[in-house]
């Protein structure tokens, strides 16, 4: 299993669309092959940010949702909200706990 973290800084007052946008692209994403979950987050002191937490059984099943079309229709909605270009990093998941 693999993770991506990615720190989206928005353009002030697209909160409420980008979020939105954000939340059709999450419930998409659940029919793809490979997706685990995700988690969006937003810092406590930066309301115009967001930090996205995917999880995928790996980057393959990432990249193949990523040129899906309900992918590419909602980062074209997206782009024109955000501040500057997301910052993404990959972790491979070692251990993983949570309730049941």
């Amino acid at each position: 299993m693999v993770t991506i973290i990615t720190k989206v800084t928005l353009k002030e007052g697209t909160e409420p669309e980008w979020d939105g946008i954000m939340q059709e692209r999450l419930e998409a994403a659940r029919d793809q092959p490979g997706w685990i979950g995700a988690h969006l987050l937003v810092p406590v002191d930066a309301g115009n940010q967001r930090v996205i937490v995917g999880c995928w059984e790996s980057r393959a099943d990432w990249e193949v949702w990523h040129a899906d079309e309900a992918f590419q229709q909602t980062r074209k909605q997206l782009d024109g909200l955000e501040a500057r270009p997301a910052e993404e990093t990959w972790h491979e998941v070692i251990a993983e706990e949570h309730e049941a």
